[in-house]
């Protein structure tokens, strides 16, 4: 299949084109040639084709709440509604639970996989080992210590990528280097830590920080806390909710500023509402109310969020000033650095998976593609480049 885009931004690796013939091969990507001969399947008008969007965190979308329904059936459903916002690759995200959700959401992620869901990359378990100080919308009863029976089954090879969100304090460092060495993400959140004792995690091997700022121990002048650990260290990725609720703009642009592009990563850190037009949901018997985009409980507490990739995207544009091409490097780039898949996804490139969002000139998705095959939006190009 040869798919001819012309008249916008195509971004091939981190150059921009102004036009491609784009060939693609058993879901890959065989070919890209910066022309085109005859009349483009797709006419970008400004707009942008750029690599899919990656997203680490996703609690739910298209009204599934993953901890609610743990099955291949959900997480498809919950991969669907986030691909019609650009999402090519997402990780389902368990909120704090029990060992037997725990297991069955690692199961069925697996599961997931082997049949052929588009998209889903791994699974995130966010909690249940975190701080009781730093639980936001968790809930406390199901917080608990990480024991060996823990250890042993989120160490167990699995097909995706598996990242585990602790509370470092909370967690002996010979645990957190237990994981790693079995392959699991281990990323700091929802904690209290102190600037040394996250040092001392990230010296066992934690690499990834959940929702930065949000949930965890600030930066202050002689404490630096997590927040400020987080900031100094070059070689950990930062997920960073830009949904103009969870942050302020400064902030954000002040821990891009910090980091950089290719260690700050979005996320949605998104909940069953995104995709529908739901007013509120239910989490863990509570009631959520969805108002403007912002998802929280009666006291007021932030509940995950009504933020998809593209938006994100846009809101991150608009905040920073920064040119797409280059917070594409957030949204695709670096989660694919932070899992470990930069040799198949988050660029466009020869051997690079077929995964790609167009979205017009304000930035608003079009159509997405996994694997080559047309997901979601109204610009197809498929069969016009089969004809």
């Amino acid at each position: 299949m040869k798919l001819r885009v012309a008249n916008g931004g195509i971004l091939v690796g981190r150059t921009v084109f102004g036009a491609a013939t784009i060939d693609v091969a058993d879901g890959r990507i065989a070919a890209i040639d910066p022309a085109i001969t005859g009349s483009p399947h797709i006419d970008l008008d400004g707009g942008w084709l750029v690599p899919g969007f990656i997203d680490t965190q996703v609690n739910g979308g298209g009204g599934v709440l993953f901890n609610d329904d743990i099955s291949v059936e959900g997480i498809a459903a919950i991969g669907a509604a986030h691909a019609r916002f650009g999402t090519t690759a997402f990780l389902p995200t368990l909120i704090s639970d029990s060992p037997e959700h725990i297991a069955a959401a690692l199961d069925a992620t697996d599961a997931a996989i082997e049949a052929g869901v588009p998209g889903v990359a791994g699974v995130h378990i966010e909690g249940p080992f975190i701080n009781p100080a730093k639980r936001g919308i968790h809930e406390a009863d199901r917080i608990r210590q990480l024991d060996p029976a823990l250890i042993e089954l989120l160490s167990r090879p699995r097909i995706g990528r598996v990242v585990l969100t602790i509370a470092p304090e909370r967690v002996g460092l010979a645990h957190i280097r237990a994981l790693v060495s079995h392959g699991v993400i281990v990323c700091a959140g929802h904690t209290n830590a102190t600037y040394d004792e996250v040092n001392a995690a990230i010296d066992a091997g934690l690499t990834g920080f959940t929702h930065l700022f949000n949930a965890m121990s600030p930066l202050t002048h002689r404490a630096p806390g997590a927040a400020g650990a987080a900031l100094d260290a070059p070689g950990c990725w930062a997920g960073l909710i830009v949904d103009n609720a969870h942050l302020h703009p400064a902030t954000v642009r002040i821990a891009i500023a910090a980091k950089g592009p290719d260690r700050i990563m979005l996320v949605t850190d998104a909940m069953p509402s995104v995709g529908t037009d739901a007013s509120s949901f239910v989490l863990q018997g509570k009631r959520i109310e969805v108002h403007h985009g912002v998802c929280t409980y009666e006291d007021g507490t932030l509940a995950g969020s009504d933020l998809d990739m593209a938006t994100a995207f846009r809101n991150t544009v608009e905040i920073t000033g920064l040119a797409p091409a280059d917070v594409v490097r957030m949204s695709s780039e670096a989660p694919a650095a932070f899992l470990g898949l930069s040799a198949t996804h988050g660029t466009l490139g020869k051997g690079k998976r077929a995964d790609w969002v167009v979205l017009d000139r304000d930035l608003r998705p079009r159509g997405t593609w996994i694997g080559g095959e047309h997901q979601a939006g109204t610009v197809k190009g498929i069969a016009a480049a089969n004809a």
